[in-house]
Order: C-alpha cells, then structure tokens, then sequence
C-alpha cells in the first residue's frame, strides 16, 4: 500500500515510499514457525491421555498466541510509512495511536545509515537523520536499501536547493 496522496502537499510529489523491510517479521515470523512445528510433532506423537490432552491445548495456545503475535506485526507493517517527497521525509506508524514525524529536507543537515553484516545481506539497515529542528535526530529502523534511501535525501535536497 502506498503513502496516501491525499496527506500529500500540492506540488509534493512522493521520491521514496517505503514500508519497513522483511527483517521486521523475522522474531514473529520464527515464533510462529516453531509453534506450528510444535503442534504437529504433538500432534502427531501424542498418544491418548491426559497429558497428550494438556500438551495439546497447551501448542493449541501457543499458535493462537504466536499467530496474534504475528497479525499484530503485520498490521504494524502495513500502517507504517517511510516516506521521502520533494519537500520532506515522513515517517506515520500506528493504527490507534498515531505517531508521526515530519522534517522539511531545508532542515537537513546530515544523512547516516548503518548496518551490520546480516543487514548488508538482505538489504535492511538503520537511518539517522539530523536536522535543524527541535528533536536533533531521529533514528529509524528497519529501513530497506538505507544507502539508497540516503542517496534519494541527498538528490531531494539538492534539487530543492537548485529550484
């Protein structure tokens, strides 16, 4: 899903719009996976019984929770936006409580990325931004291809200086 255009300035047009990267699943991801792996060694080794029953109910609760876990994150992801336009970068997440973040790119002062030998491997890493404003910096996490996503501020700034 793209960043609404409607929340979108007139004349702004959106450079980068992003969700965070897959990495930001993985935790939930392997925690159903092993829940479910569970379930069906259980299943398929419980004898009758009553502890083949509690051990039932007890993998049952561990996918119901484990699948809620994940829903959760996914939603997460799908109201989380990373946004660069031709005026400023917007980060939104939240579904009921709304946290959003704005930086005019004239504000902008420095653009940093991290990322750690895995992060590298899947294209995934950290972005700091530091601006002018009142918050200093601002660190986000998860960012796909941070030294792309830098070099779009970098080209979004200059071509705001330029016209």
């Amino acid at each position: 899903m793209a960043y609404p255009q409607k929340l979108l300035n007139s004349g702004e047009e959106a450079i980068v719009d992003l969700h965070p990267h897959w990495w930001f699943f993985v935790k939930e991801a392997l925690f159903l996976i092993i829940s479910l792996a569970l379930a069906i060694v259980v299943a398929l080794t419980a004898g009758d019984g009553s502890i083949a029953g509690v051990l039932t109910w007890i993998t049952i609760v561990l996918v119901m929770i484990a699948s809620l876990r994940f829903a959760l994150r996914w939603v997460s992801w799908v109201t989380t936006y990373f946004v660069v336009t031709t005026d400023r970068v917007i980060f939104r997440t939240g579904v009921i409580s709304r946290r959003g973040i704005e930086i005019p790119l004239g504000r902008v002062n420095n653009v940093l990325f991290n990322q750690s030998l895995l992060e590298r491997l899947i294209g995934a890493g950290d972005l700091l931004i530091e601006s002018g404003g009142e918050s200093g910096q601002q660190t986000f996490t998860d960012v796909r291809n941070p030294d792309r996503v830098q070099n779009s501020i970098h080209a979004a700034i200059d071509g705001l200086r330029n016209s």
